[in-house]
């Protein structure tokens, strides 16, 4: 493992292995759920969703799918995920018609029949998981209609002193020897610290959505001791 974590092409067998302890350990993260949830408010849809088709890209267990839901639950919503393991445990659970679930890698959508265009899309944890994000983020914008927003729900610390000091102690006090304790398994747990530390700070992450062509940029962070480290950044594709 680089210092960047896995080789994003390990990232999807990686989150199989560990698909059916993810939402346990998961739920032990204080606002995890909730700032999911504000992700989704975040991206302001209106009426409940009606006459929506959203598009939830990096679903994992199901947990942004239900935030989607919880936002617009009259849309149509499309969550797909590079995990069949993962996507297997989403699919168990409970969901109303019109929650559809694919196997597939952002990477591979257009191949497995999704392809918009949405009203709306949330990526969360998902564009530091990517080989070429540049790549990838322009294709999530050409999904969107034009004029509708997409949510990426993300860490990102490089920024701040503090926010890295504050990202490595949670990880090594808690989320890796919590991983290890659930699933006698560290590899994904670490890769998780070693792709956020690396990732793109805020202002980089945003100039990275400007170059790819979003606009009507904006950033807001969560509350409690991710205050500076989960973010949700907001774009949207250029009217005309």
């Amino acid at each position: 493992m680089s210092k960047y974590g896995l080789p994003r092409s390990e990232v999807p067998s990686a989150f199989d292995q560990d698909a059916t302890s993810y939402d346990r350990l998961v739920g032990a993260n204080p606002g995890y759920h909730d700032h999911l949830a504000k992700s989704a408010e975040r991206l302001r849809l209106p009426g409940l969703g009606d006459g929506l088709v959203l598009l939830d890209i990096g679903c994992g267990t199901g947990a942004s799918t239900a935030a989607l839901l919880a936002a617009a639950p009259h849309a149509q919503i499309i969550a797909a995920d590079a995990s069949s393991e993962m996507l297997e445990v989403a699919r168990s659970k409970k969901w109303p018609s019109n929650v559809t679930f694919v196997h597939s890698r952002v990477e591979d959508l257009a191949a497995n029949g999704v392809d918009g265009p949405f009203d709306a899309i949330l990526a969360a944890y998902l564009i530091r998981n990517v080989a070429d994000p540049d790549k990838e983020l322009a294709s999530l914008l050409s999904l969107l209609k034009p004029g509708s927003s997409i949510a990426f729900h993300e860490y990102s610390v490089r920024d701040s002193l503090r926010t890295r000091a504050v990202w490595t102690s949670v990880c090594w006090a808690i989320i890796i020897p919590l991983g290890y304790v659930v699933t006698r398994d560290i590899t994904l747990y670490k890769h998780l610290w070693r792709s956020v530390a690396s990732f793109d700070g805020v202002k980089a992450f945003s100039r990275r959505m400007q170059r790819a062509g979003f606009t009507s940029l904006d950033t807001e962070t969560m509350t409690g001791w991710q205050n500076g480290v989960a973010h949700t950044f907001l774009g949207a594709r250029p009217n005309g």
